[in-house]
């Protein structure tokens, strides 16, 4: 018979009084924990295991659950990001003497700020483990004008990198702000316009695939930089932007009654703006103000739902890096216990709502409500509990706390 007092993981050491459970091998014990991290460490492993050498291609269902760990909601999104995502990688690992070549498809994310746009093309390249970098539309300008040039992006991704450039030849852009460089009107400019439609004719060729010369230090302006060749055929395109007014563009479409001043708009649509973006074509992106040949390298249109109360209040808690999980483990490190109310977090995602800066506000909503008591927590040994209520989070008074002495003493 064996003895307990040998019962222990012979890998951490816990007792089985100290885990969940333990699982007995040839060679001793094995607790639940153990288990739990040898089973993360070989889900990373498959993770970094997609090198841009021999890219092992995870499915489409494999990428949705990762981004459902670190995304709430945007369902048909994430489903539409994880089959593109897929087709793109698995393109890479075509048989080069095939007869069909498979063309690269980027991809448009059209959504309200801080519904997620820029969060999903992070998470995924994270989980392909390829080189990535986010560029700014609003910050790019033709060549020879004062401003950065769409080479900026490239350079950035092979510093990403770290100078390897084979790895950043299938690394992922996203390209942020991309609405804001629409042209003013349908009808083709007669005045140059350097930063909306000469950047737009600019992304044509990277998107579509050509050897761009990049200056590894500088740009343009610094014409005897040293420059490196980078083949952009296989980077793949993330594109974002919010489209204001785009919604309009769609009525005008669908209900033809609806035009003039006077026209009054269904109401239907006006209730549910999420299914009439859905139904967004080409010829509004281009009514909008991109030209054709930017609309056709953008093939995959990914429309973000708006996000309400019940969406932000599952972003703060329930994501694996969730907002709330984060200052939780905080104030853990100060041996400081923290709990929210439910009426405090309902004040939290009302307060974003109305300022309507979605999911990218609440980090600024809840470190402001946090800042006492992260200002006190690390310099009082006595404090060992907080509960952030609602009026805390209004500003009308100051979370709730219990110090060491003011706790019952345990039986």
């Amino acid at each position: 018979m064996a003895n307990k007092k040998n019962e222990i993981c012979f890998l951490c050491g816990k007792t089985k009084n100290q885990t969940d459970r333990l699982i007995k091998g040839k060679y001793g014990y094995i607790c639940g924990d153990c288990i739990s991290a040898a089973s993360d460490l070989i889900l990373e492993e498959e993770q970094q295991s997609i090198s841009t050498n021999d890219v092992k291609l995870v499915t489409p269902s494999q990428i949705k659950a990762y981004l459902d760990k670190y995304v709430v909601g945007q369902e048909e999104a994430k489903r539409t990001l994880s089959v593109a995502v897929y087709n793109h990688y698995k393109r890479l690992n075509q048989n080069k003497k095939s007869d069909v070549e498979i063309q690269k498809s980027n991809i448009l994310m059209i959504g309200s700020t801080g519904s997620g746009k820029t969060y999903l093309a992070q998470s995924l390249a994270k989980f392909l483990n390829v080189p990535f970098a986010i560029a700014d539309a609003t910050t790019l300008t033709q060549a020879g004008y004062v401003g950065d040039d769409v080479e900026t992006m490239l350079r950035t991704l092979i510093e990403n990198a770290d100078y390897d450039i084979e790895k950043a030849q299938q690394g992922i852009i996203y390209v942020d702000e991309i609405d804001k460089i629409a042209r003013k009107g349908e009808n083709t400019s007669i005045t140059r316009d350097v930063s909306g439609e000469g950047v737009q004719q600019a992304l044509l060729k990277i998107l579509e695939g050509t050897i761009s010369e990049v200056p590894v230090v500088g740009g343009r302006k610094h014409p005897q930089a040293q420059t490196t060749k980078i083949d952009t055929s296989n980077i793949l395109f993330i594109c974002g932007g919010a489209f204001e007014g785009i919604d309009k563009i769609i009525e005008n479409r669908i209900d033809k009654k609806s035009i003039g001043f006077e026209a009054q708009i269904a109401q239907r649509h006006e209730e549910d703006i999420d299914r009439l973006l859905q139904q967004i074509l080409p010829q509004d992106l281009v009514k909008f103000g991109l030209i054709p040949e930017l609309v056709g390298r953008v093939p995959v249109t990914v429309s973000l739902e708006l996000l309400d109360k019940e969406d932000l209040i599952r972003i703060l808690t329930e994501p694996k890096n969730a907002i709330v999980k984060q200052y939780q483990k905080l104030l853990e490190l100060d041996d400081v216990e923290l709990e929210f109310d439910k009426e405090a977090l309902e004040a939290i995602a009302e307060t974003s709502l109305k300022r309507k800066t979605g999911a990218r506000g609440l980090r600024a909503i809840m470190e402001n409500v946090m800042m006492d008591i992260m200002y006190k927590a690390p310099s009082d040994e006595n404090l060992k509990y907080c509960l952030v209520t609602k009026e805390a989070v209004l500003g009308e008074k100051a979370p709730s706390t219990e110090k060491i002495e003011a706790r019952p003493e345990s039986a």
